[in-house]
C-alpha cells in the first residue's frame, strides 16, 4: 500500500477530469447554467461535489481505512476538487467561454457548474490505483 500523493496520482485525476470536462464544457446548456444559477445552487453544486468526493474516496480509494492517514485522506478530495477545477478552467479558457476579464462571476460560476462531474471522473480514475 502507498500511502502518498505522487505524479501518477495526479496525472490519473487529470485524465479523469479531462474525460468528463470535454464533452460537459462543448456544452451551451453548462454555459448558460453558469450565468444564471443562483449562489444558492451553486453552494448546493459544490457541496454535492464535496460529499461525492469524499464517499467515493472513502469507499473506494482508501476502502474505510483513514484512521492513520485522515490528512492525507482529505488531501485527496481537495486536490481531486482542485485538479478538476483547474482542468475545467483550462478547457473553457481553450473555448473562450471562461470571460476571467470580463465577468469572473460567471468564470467561476461555471467552472462550479462543470467540476461537479470533472471531479467525479477525477476521483474514479483515480480509484483505479488504489492507495
Amino acid at each position: 500500500m502507498k500511502f502518498s500523493f505522487n505524479f501518477e496520482d495526479a496525472s490519473q485525476i487529470f485524465v479523469g477530469a479531462f474525460a468528463l470536462a470535454v464533452p460537459i464544457s462543448f456544452s451551451e446548456e453548462a454555459w448558460k447554467l453558469g450565468e444564471t444559477l443562483p449562489f444558492a445552487n451553486l453552494f448546493m453544486l459544490f457541496s454535492l461535489s464535496v460529499i461525492f468526493l469524499t464517499l467515493f474516496t472513502y469507499q473506494s480509494v482508501f476502502q474505510r481505512d483513514i484512521k492513520s492517514r485522515k490528512l492525507v485522506f482529505v488531501f485527496r478530495i481537495v486536490i481531486a476538487y482542485l485538479i478538476a477545477a483547474l482542468v475545467v478552467a483550462l478547457v473553457l479558457f481553450c473555448l473562450d467561454k471562461l470571460p476571467l476579464a470580463g465577468d469572473p462571476i460567471v468564470s467561476l460560476k461555471r467552472i462550479i457548474v462543470i467540476t461537479m462531474p470533472a471531479s467525479m471522473g477525477a476521483i474514479v480514475v483515480d480509484s483505479f490505483d488504489k492507495e
